[in-house]
């Protein structure tokens, strides 16, 4: 079969049969008394074989070695070829994704296109100075969904800060795509989730928070109820507790249940949850210290009898605090 019959009955062009011979991959057989190329049923089939191993991305160095090594295995190759198609696919969608998300933006022109694309640039850059300066001007250019996936990957303190604090300042979605967060297999990310939440406005951010409280991670637990106790979230007292038991964030949530023992009744409760901690035997000593110390910011009558009832607690150093919290009581 002559190179026009095969170009036209394979779809391959002969300009790129002529091709597939100088670099040896496909020869004709013969050649007609006139000279022209003549190709057997093996060289077509050859053809189709070449033509095959390209679509699923071999390089024609590579088709080569396939098909003429005797001893070439093909494991390492494809392995290869699913490594280099994972890499083209992710970078596809990351085009993509940065393509909605300038969508979103409605641009009126091609400034705000080119505006948006360099912020989304910076927030992937290399550089912590980058990305802090375009997390602290995105706020009115990005859309939510990139400040999240962006705060919810970063590791550089400062950084992180700067993306909670345009979080804070960005428009709606933004505790509903925070709360996707805090159920990643990952701890760090679930962190990030929960911190970037606390910082959110809000009854929608406020409810999630609150729903946090219930999460089988202490950490998520914890941020949750400091961000709830400033919100005066009654919630929050027993994982306050418990992070003044653990003496995680204590200090911070001893002043959140201060704050959140506004009047006598809400004073009295704190006051027994605290006292319930003291009492139990699983509790050590210097988190019972971190406890007596709790009750000195719950005002009232029942941290007061508590803390006298300490005077003579067998654990001499509570004994003493509890001396001290009640002399600063007198004196104020």
């Amino acid at each position: 079969m002559l190179i026009g019959e095969v170009a036209r009955r394979s779809g391959v062009s002969a300009r790129m049969l002529r091709h597939y011979e100088s670099l040896g991959l496909v020869r004709p057989s013969g050649r007609t008394g006139s000279g022209y190329r003549e190709y057997s049923g093996e060289d077509i089939q050859r053809i189709f074989h070449v033509e095959s191993l390209r679509a699923v991305g071999l390089s024609l160095r590579e088709i080569g070695r396939a098909l003429d090594d005797p001893g070439f295995t093909p494991s390492a190759l494809v392995d290869d070829l699913i490594r280099r198609t994972r890499e083209r696919i992710a970078v596809e969608t990351e085009l993509l994704t940065r393509l909605h998300r300038v969508h979103a933006t409605d641009p009126a022109g091609w400034e705000d296109v080119l505006q948006v694309v360099t912020l989304l640039g910076a927030l992937g850059s290399k550089s912590a100075d980058a990305r802090q300066r375009a997390a602290l001007a995105a706020v009115d250019e990005v859309p939510v969904e990139a400040l999240v996936e962006a705060a919810l990957g970063e590791r550089d303190p400062h950084v992180a800060g700067a993306l909670r604090w345009a979080l804070a300042r960005s428009g709606g979605g933004g505790p509903a795509l925070l709360a996707e967060g805090l159920g990643s297999p990952e701890a760090a990310v679930r962190e990030r989730a929960v911190r970037s939440l606390a910082e959110m406005p809000g009854g929608e951010a406020t409810a999630l928070l609150r729903d946090a409280l219930a999460s089988p991670d202490a950490v998520v637990r914890g941020y949750a109820a400091l961000a709830l106790g400033t919100r005066g979230e009654a919630d929050a007292v027993p994982a306050l507790v418990d992070l003044v038991v653990a003496g995680t964030n204590d200090t911070d949530a001893a002043d959140a249940l201060s704050l959140l023992a506004g009047d006598d009744m809400a004073a009295d409760r704190i006051a027994a949850v605290l006292v319930d901690r003291l009492s139990r035997d699983t509790t050590g000593a210097s988190a019972r210290g971190r406890l007596t110390q709790a009750l000195a910011g719950v005002p009232g009558a029942a941290s007061s009898r508590a803390l006298r009832e300490l005077l003579v607690d067998e654990d001499r150093a509570v004994a003493l605090t509890a001396a001290y919290l009640l002399q600063l009581r007198d004196v104020g």
